[in-house]
């Protein structure tokens, strides 16, 4: 099963962590990174750009309308994300609990919902042309 794990922390504590410090910081994420790509668990992770470049969008009664940044202000932030395969939610707790910021933010857990099948079921063609590709 697919987990997504959100990687929320103080983006402003970041601005003071001596440069040494977030350089040991990174090597342990490309470590972390490398470990569960090795295992077949990693399907995507990113980092996020800080979130000053951010832009909610909203359409209400058919219009578009934007903000800059975030909608609501929040301690932590979304900084960026794993998409892992876990066989169960104790594995994927598991490997949220080895991502760096789980020491000072903190990492939400949530199952995927896999829609494959019921896309099958609902548009039988397209699983026709997949296996004609």
């Amino acid at each position: 099963m697919r987990y997504l794990c959100l990687i929320y922390e103080d983006e402003k504590a970041w601005e003071s962590v001596p440069p040494g410090q977030a350089e040991a910081i990174m090597g342990e994420y490309f470590a972390f990174t490398d470990d569960i790509r090795s295992k077949g668990q990693l399907v995507a992770g990113e980092a996020l750009q800080p979130t000053p470049t951010a832009t909610t969008v909203r359409v209400r009664n058919g219009k578009i309308s934007t903000t800059d940044g975030p909608y609501v202000e929040t301690k932590e932030q979304l900084g960026g994300f794993y998409l892992v395969d876990a066989t169960d939610l104790n594995e994927a707790i598991q490997i949220a609990s080895r991502i760096p910021s789980a020491r000072h933010g903190s990492i939400e857990v949530r199952p995927v919902v896999d829609f494959s099948k019921e896309m099958q079921h609902r548009c039988p063609e397209a699983e026709t042309a997949e296996a004609k590709a």
